[in-house]
């Protein structure tokens, strides 16, 4: 007859696998644990319990009578001073009594609304203010000011009366109160003390079963597995041909055996491994060719878009000049159409130069000082700031290791692209904050222009990509793709904060310092036609 795991059933407790001897005490454990918990959990459900309603309901209620009981004495304070005098100024608190008194009813009735005691209780109280109001109170209110009412003096006898019927009613609703409340608190002091004595328990088995536990697993399960690790190490330490060694319970010489069987594949896998990682070297050296060939299209093609462009850009001009109004109107508009046309592709290809540039040409990584760099750009921004009459302010900028070049052309396009996109008819309001995380520096350029919208917050970075036609914002599209370029080639991020609404948030970070690998690779520019970089 056979047991667990197609091995002999047991015959005593020396032959029980890890996994019987873990099921009988983790079995036994829970059961324990499952009676102190459920024990435990119902002890601290009624100890919150009565906690919220000594909290919650029983003092806030006899705090709130107390509240209503002075509410109602300053009403008949100013009710009796009136009725005596007719001076007006007494009425002053029995009309925010009134309003306190509605308050604090209000209040009573949501703390009560489970009592039933107690709502009979306020409609007692209420009934009696209500008497009282309805007989003395109203009508002594409602008479003119400058002398006694008359109504004072015919009922002052009733109004004793019922006011005393209204204080007897607040003393017995406090008096049940009072009760409630000394009951409930009595009640969580031995429900505490019962809890005190139920988790000392608790406490006392889970030590008793850690120490179990501990004694078991080390005789069981700790040594046989450090066996089990020295030849793991041995086999980590790169002796590959070091045999595992099965040791201990049934199940564990079964871990060992596929622990064994697990060095053995890894031995074939190392070598499948090997080639994969030669292969993939290989396709990163492809794609490392394949991006300089492309930077080095976009920097030939526009330095050779250049010359054919500025004839078909003079010609078009001089046509304008030569024959602008002496054709009929269609012939200027398409004349005029040739010039804007020419001009725009003109800015295009010196933009797509300038953009081909960033670690390339502009490669100098020194220490620049941001404070001066942003003044740089605020002055060369001067006369669309000083049109816009924008309002520019910025924190204290730290000192980075940068292409001092490059720092100007991204705080020239990201202030820039705040005074641009302003909205109508209000003051562009922009500020540059920088805080430190770490080894980086992170940037927030915030306005309160026209913002962007969080499903164009990538769209924004790619070249040529554009939200608005050129005749309601001009620009060639390509100042935020520039500035992720000069961010990523200085070993930082940029992006649109989406969480802020109320105009654009664009969020950067930038080193300290720049990376190796960036300092490499901006030390192996693309070359042009003939080995030499040429400039337009």
């Amino acid at each position: 007859m056979t047991g667990e795991e197609g091995l002999p059933r047991p015959r005593d407790l020396s032959t029980w696998t890890t996994r019987r001897w873990l099921r009988v005490g983790v079995a036994a454990s829970l059961v324990v644990l499952a009676l102190l918990g459920a024990t435990g959990a119902w002890v601290l459900e009624r100890t919150a319990s009565l906690s919220r309603e000594l909290v919650d309901v029983k003092s806030p209620a006899l705090t709130t009578s107390i509240r209503l009981e002075s509410t109602l004495l300053n009403q008949e304070t100013g009710i009796r001073g009136y009725g005596l005098t007719g001076t007006a100024e007494f009425l002053v608190p029995y009309r925010r009594g009134l309003v306190e008194q509605e308050t604090s009813t209000t209040r009573l009735a949501e703390l009560l609304r489970e009592d039933a005691t107690g709502m009979r209780d306020l409609k007692a109280v209420e009934d009696a203010v209500e008497v009282w109001q309805e007989r003395i109170a109203r009508p002594i209110a409602a008479s003119p000011p400058g002398t006694p009412p008359p109504l004072a003096i015919e009922r002052a006898a009733e109004a004793k009366t019922a006011f005393d019927a209204l204080r007897t009613a607040m003393a017995d609703q406090q008096e049940k109160l009072l009760a409630d409340r000394t009951n409930a608190r009595d009640e969580l002091f031995s429900v505490m003390r019962l809890r005190n004595w139920v988790f000392c328990a608790i406490a006392l088995v889970i030590v008793a079963l850690a120490g179990l536990v501990f004694e078991g697993l080390r005789r069981g399960i700790t040594t046989p597995l450090e066996k089990l690790g020295t030849d793991a190490r041995a086999i980590t330490g790169g002796d590959f041909e070091h045999p595992i060694t099965p040791t201990g319970p049934a199940d564990l010489r079964r871990l060992g055996a596929e622990v064994d069987s697990m060095r053995q594949r890894l031995v074939r896998e190392l070598s499948f491994t090997e080639e994969a990682r030669l292969r993939l070297d290989a396709q990163a050296a492809d794609l490392r060719r394949s991006n300089a060939e492309l930077e080095q299209f976009a920097y030939v093609a526009s330095h050779d878009l250049q010359e054919p462009l500025r004839k078909v850009s003079s010609f078009t001009q001089l046509l304008q000049r030569r024959y602008g109004g002496q054709l009929d109107a269609k012939a200027d508009q398409y004349i005029d159409f040739a010039v804007d046309g020419a001009n725009r592709m003109q800015t295009l290809i010196n933009d797509l130069l300038d953009f081909s540039r960033v670690g390339r040409v502009h490669h100098t990584h020194q220490s620049v000082d941001l404070d001066s760099v942003v003044d740089r750009a605020l002055s060369a921004l001067s006369v669309s700031v000083e049109e816009s009459g924008a309002v520019i302010t910025h924190d204290a900028l730290p000192t980075l290791v940068a292409d001092p070049t490059q720092m100007g052309m991204l705080w020239q396009n990201l202030i820039g692209n705040a005074v641009k996109f302003r909205r109508p008819g209000e003051t562009p309001r922009i500020h540059v904050s920088a805080e430190r995380e770490g080894e980086l520096w992170r940037f927030a350029v915030t306005d309160n222009g026209i913002g962007i919208a969080p499903e164009y917050a990538e769209k924004v970075f790619v070249i040529f990509q554009r939200l608005h036609t050129k005749d309601v914002y001009n620009g060639s599209g390509i100042g935020l793709a520039m500035c992720k370029k000069i961010v990523e080639f200085h070993g930082g991020t940029i992006g649109i904060d989406t969480a802020h609404t109320d105009g654009t948030r664009v969020v950067l970070t930038l080193a300290t310092a720049p990376a190796e690998n960036a300092e490499q690779d901006a030390a192996e520019p693309v070359a042009g036609r003939g080995g030499e970089e040429r400039e337009s």
